[in-house]
């Protein structure tokens, strides 16, 4: 993952730089860990491409109790050799499908104003921007059936 993550142009709408593999190493030994606080799963999953036979991203969830049931915050991110092939459009799809078989309430994801492929992929998996902005970014959301 250190290798599909080290492209600086990944930071351009989310700021920061890539990891070192050893910080890469330690936060993903605290996400292993897990949250800190029982009442919130973290859950993270590596994207491979079968027919490459490789890695090229990732999707998380974070899911807290919220008023109308379990809250999940997803986030996506697939490496650069490997955008706009539909990648992260069908990890995002089978997040939030799968979030709405665990009885998660509702999707959020957070997406930079001028991110428009991000904002494809959450419109793809569902989601639909709102007026809320948090920390410069669109927040989409998604209500899923219960």
């Amino acid at each position: 993952m250190a290798a599909v993550l080290s492209d600086p142009a990944l930071h351009t709408f989310i700021g920061g730089a890539p990891d070192t593999p050893d910080a890469l190493r330690s936060r993903y030994r605290r996400i292993t860990a897990g949250s800190p606080d029982p009442a919130v799963s973290w859950l993270n999953w590596v994207i491979r491409l079968r027919e490459e036979d490789c890695l090229t991203g990732t999707v998380q969830a974070t899911i807290s109790p919220a008023e109308q049931g379990p809250l999940a915050e997803i986030a996506w991110v697939v490496g650069v050799p490997w955008q706009g092939r539909g990648i992260a459009r069908e990890a995002a799809r089978g997040l939030v499908d799968w979030l709405g078989r665990q009885r998660v309430r509702t999707a959020i994801a957070h997406v930079h104003p001028d991110h428009r492929a991000s904002a494809a992929v959450a419109s793809a998996a569902g989601l639909a921007p709102t007026e809320v902005r948090h920390e410069g970014e669109i927040r989409w959301r998604r209500d899923l059936p219960a």
